[in-house]
């Protein structure tokens, strides 16, 4: 199969047949030829029993449609698909075959005849078993999900790769909770052609995309997979989150996709190798997403933490120390110039303590003042006293493009915290929900 081939097809076609169309959302078929309906260039419906679907017209078979297609989507029983594909021969350039019923499920023999037809009509393939294709920017959703069962990210600058469609629905529902939108969004399945090295590679390339995250539970061609993801994760941030570590995660991930997992331990030794950065866990990479969806990474590992509350700066540099960041003392004439400047109740160390008194612009002059000695800030604002208001993200803005650092917030949720946080956010400053997460996306911005 010719895998110089542009993957424009699938991820920008002009034209798509959907194979398997249904009239109603009970079925996926018409799950997905709904979610098409947005999509600006011309839309095939495959179903012979209609003349007709959702108000266009729809074709008895793939060989009826008037036109060769960029993009066809099979949405039919895995016995099906071969010869489907068949049908498809010169008529389209990529195929997202939806099906389940291949090898996940032992049927190899099925899944290795999909294979071999693909490479003899020249089509790129995605999947089986697979979600496919989300690109906001292109009005493309092959999804079999609906828009009121998972809401769509907004458009943004992070690409979300997975091979498990669960998972992938999980990262994108998590990502538009936390405000960060998304390029491009890609499920790729049972990999029998398109895999993540080959999405790597078009990534890299991606205008849209700034950051790329990828959950892997198992390798066809680790060395094309290292190759890649080391050229893509020195242009971009990369991200990976491996599942199948134990060795019932290894079964259960076999089980589910049908690849082999490998052990775990080869395969963190090896990225650590390439300086390929992986998470621990679905949490740590949602919070890290977002810090680099509004930030840019940057080198150094110097905190300083700026609170209105003791206890919660003392969390934060507990977590500073467990993420191997330093919290570094503040320069003597510093800490002399402060405490002049500030009433001396402060607590004038790192984390710098403005106590329940604190006024808005308490944060700035901190910041000001020690912008030049450390790599990253966290600041910590609990929004239950009366002094931080709503001005409080419009002179963080104005700061944070003076200081041109990573700086995240943690803010505590109540009362007016809803509004900081929007506004705050909508400067591009991510906030989080505790003082750890907020520490461990600091981390991910500070490994640059």
């Amino acid at each position: 199969m010719n895998n110089n081939v542009s993957l424009d097809s699938l991820f920008k076609p002009k034209s798509i047949a959907l194979i398997g169309a249904a009239h109603t959302e009970e079925k996926l078929g018409g799950v997905i030829l709904k979610n098409l309906l947005k999509f600006k260039g011309a839309v095939y419906p495959v179903n012979p029993k209609y003349s007709e679907l959702m108000g266009l017209k729809s074709y008895p078979s793939a060989r009826d449609i008037p036109e060769p297609v960029d993009l066809a989507i099979i949405m039919r029983p895995a016995a099906e698909v071969p010869e489907i594909l068949r049908e498809l021969a010169g008529k389209a350039k990529s195929v997202i075959i939806a099906s389940s019923g291949f090898a996940e499920i032992g049927e190899n023999k099925i899944q290795n005849e999909v294979m071999k037809i693909g490479k003899e009509i020249g089509v790129r393939i995605l999947g089986p078993n697979c979600m496919g294709i989300y690109n906001p920017s292109h009005r493309l959703d092959t999804f079999f999900l609906p828009d009121e069962r998972l809401k769509r990210p907004k458009k943004g600058n992070v690409a979300v790769v997975s091979q498990s469609g669960a998972i992938l629905s999980c990262l994108l529902g998590a990502l538009e909770t936390s405000n960060t939108g998304v390029s491009k969004a890609i499920g790729y399945g049972n990999a029998i052609d398109i895999n993540e090295a080959d999405i790597y590679e078009y990534l890299a390339k991606d205008k849209n995309t700034g950051v790329v995250i990828s959950y892997i539970e198992s390798l066809s061609d680790g060395r094309k997979f290292i190759e890649k993801a080391k050229i893509l994760s020195e242009k971009k941030p990369l991200l990976i989150l491996k599942a199948g570590k134990g060795v019932s995660g290894q079964a259960a991930a076999f089980s589910h996709t049908g690849r082999l997992a490998g052990r775990y331990e080869v395969f963190h030794s090896i990225l650590r190798q390439f300086g390929i950065r992986e998470v621990d866990d679905f949490d740590v990479l949602i919070d890290a997403t977002k810090a680099l969806a509004f930030q840019m990474p940057s080198k150094g590992n110097r905190v300083l933490i700026i609170t209105n509350g003791g206890g919660s700066g003392v969390l934060a540099a507990d977590e500073c120390m467990r993420q191997g960041l330093e919290v570094a003392k503040l320069h003597v004439d510093k800490t002399e110039k402060l405490k002049k400047t500030f009433p001396h109740f402060y607590g004038i160390n790192n984390p710098i303590d403005l106590t329940a008194q604190v006024k808005d612009e308490d944060y700035v002059t901190a910041l000001n003042e020690l912008k030049d000695d450390y790599d990253g800030f966290l600041v910590i604002a609990l929004s239950n006293v009366l002094g931080i208001t709503e001005r409080l993200p419009e002179m963080m803005k104005a700061c944070r493009a003076d200081i041109n650092k990573p700086i995240v917030f943690h803010i505590a949720q109540s009362g007016i915290s809803k509004k900081l946080t929007a506004l705050l956010e909508k400067a591009k400053i991510p906030v989080y929900p505790s003082p750890e997460k907020a520490v461990r996306a600091l981390t991910a911005l500070l490994s640059g």
